[in-house]
């Protein structure tokens, strides 16, 4: 019996009656040849990992640009905390964890440079709209490798429906959806309080009495609350208090972290980068490189362009326009 094989049979008899099973998933876009040590989910997540859109994440921006200190959040510090928030939950809902896990690690593969500042952009400038998880999707479908990762469909299904007003086909992608909030409100707040943009004590105080008044308290409240409301069920789900409660602090977050005035001026700048080298690459797509331009002949210049700026990390995306746009003799880079 290979190794495969002996953990297919350890997932039928362990996991819940409402967990994915690597042996029933509904397959891949193009067929593989079989594993000897792996399932089908743990070659998903392998494959997320070794990708070369994974990797860029350390370089691309949660909520503070290019901040000063070694302690703020990336995009990849984010898919790493929302994979262990997620593994976690399914860990204790009895749910696959190998397809958690990948589903995490690849939720926010097609994020812009310069965070949720590049996908307002690129939503602008492209006519047909961009959104950060149908980029994903599409990384892993069509841009990364020669035919994309050719994941699993549920690893597939998890990416597309993680966002809010979402629901996953599968249980273990309603974890990522609901650990993916969970992480973001936690580290933003604690990444905001670093950076002096709030004091603790704007925090809304009756929801820190509900999910507790440390970092670690509060998710280990929103943890547990799932864990005991989800068991034996056939959906993801928090109580009415403590969903109340994350709610008011993601409404806290808007209003004062992501939408307040310190980061018009940086927002400016971010839109004006990306907005120049949207226009100077439709007007020159011959400079992109050559899996763009395999791109721009299939599906047009717009969606290339799209794509290409889309990959890019932060700091690629300020030295190419420096290089494009400011004189040698005065460059900041």
């Amino acid at each position: 019996m290979s190794i495969r094989s002996m953990l297919e049979k350890e997932e039928q008899s362990r996991l819940s009656p409402y967990a994915a099973r690597s042996v029933q998933s509904r397959g891949r876009e193009y067929p593989i040849s079989d594993d000897f040590t792996r399932t089908e989910y743990q070659r998903d997540r392998d494959r997320v990992i070794h990708s070369k859109a994974f990797r860029r994440l350390q370089f691309k921006t949660q909520v503070f640009l290019s901040p000063e200190g070694d302690h703020y959040r990336t995009r990849l510090t984010h898919t790493l905390e929302v994979g262990q928030v997620a593994r976690t939950i399914a860990r204790g809902l009895l749910l696959n964890e190998d397809l958690t896990e990948a589903i995490a690690l690849a939720h926010d593969l097609g994020h812009t440079p310069f965070g949720h500042i590049g996908e307002r952009t690129l939503n602008r400038l492209n006519p047909e709209g961009f959104k950060h998880y149908e980029q994903s999707v599409r990384v892993v479908e069509r841009l990364e490798g020669v035919r994309g990762l050719n994941l699993t469909w549920e690893t597939r299904d998890g990416i597309a429906n993680h966002p809010g007003g979402r629901t996953a086909s599968t249980l273990e992608g309603q974890v990522v959806a609901k650990s993916d909030r969970i992480a973001y409100i936690n580290h933003d707040i604690d990444d905001a309080l670093r950076a002096g943009i709030i004091i603790a004590e704007d925090l809304p105080q009756e929801a820190l009495g509900v999910l507790g008044q440390t970092h670690g308290e509060r998710i280990d409240t929103m943890i547990t609350d799932i864990l005991k409301q989800s068991q034996g069920k056939s959906a993801i789900s928090m109580s009415k208090e403590v969903q109340a409660a994350t709610d008011t602090l993601r409404e806290f977050l808007f209003a004062r972290v992501y939408q307040d005035d310190w980061r018009h001026e940086e927002e400016r700048k971010c839109d004006f980068i990306l907005t120049m080298l949207f226009e100077y690459f439709q007007a020159h797509y011959l400079e992109m490189p050559e899996e763009s331009l395999v791109i721009a002949h299939e599906e047009g210049v717009q969606r290339a362009v799209t794509d290409f700026l889309a990959s890019m990390t932060d700091r690629f995306a300020m030295r190419l326009f420096d290089r494009l746009f400011v004189p040698e003799a005065f460059s900041v880079i």
